[in-house]
């Protein structure tokens, strides 16, 4: 039989830079403030709401609306459109029995431009 030895990258000291590690660790974010960013980068982590988010980049739509311009059913549009509002990045308005959502501020729309423009230019 043969052993196989998995090589690991390790350093042999516990710490070089000692200033560096203490400032990392004084400008660490709150939990919670990381739990909630976390949130946001998971509403982008899916294709089918990235897909939403963009078609509400020019104006507010209602779900029947996305549904037809995705080519998806209202249900599957309607799940996503819910974990956007949880994740903060979309909101909505109710005209009679029509539901309209928009994207729910700036910083959404500048999330969006300012990775598009990573992809585009990497």
């Amino acid at each position: 039989m043969s052993t196989i030895v998995k090589e690991v990258d390790t350093c042999e000291i516990t710490v070089i830079h000692e200033e560096q590690v203490q400032h990392a660790k004084e400008s660490m974010l709150p939990e919670d403030q990381i739990a909630r960013l976390s949130t946001v980068f998971q509403a982008f982590s899916d294709p089918t709401r990235l897909r939403i988010l963009h078609s509400l980049r020019q104006n507010e739509m209602c779900v029947c609306d996305l549904a037809a311009s995705l080519e998806m059913t209202q249900s599957a549009v309607s799940h996503q459109l819910r974990k956007l509002k949880q994740a903060r990045m979309v909101s909505n308005r109710k005209e009679g029995r029509t539901v309209y959502y928009r994207l729910h501020d700036e910083h959404v729309e500048t999330l969006l431009q300012t990775s598009l423009f990573h992809i585009l230019h990497t």
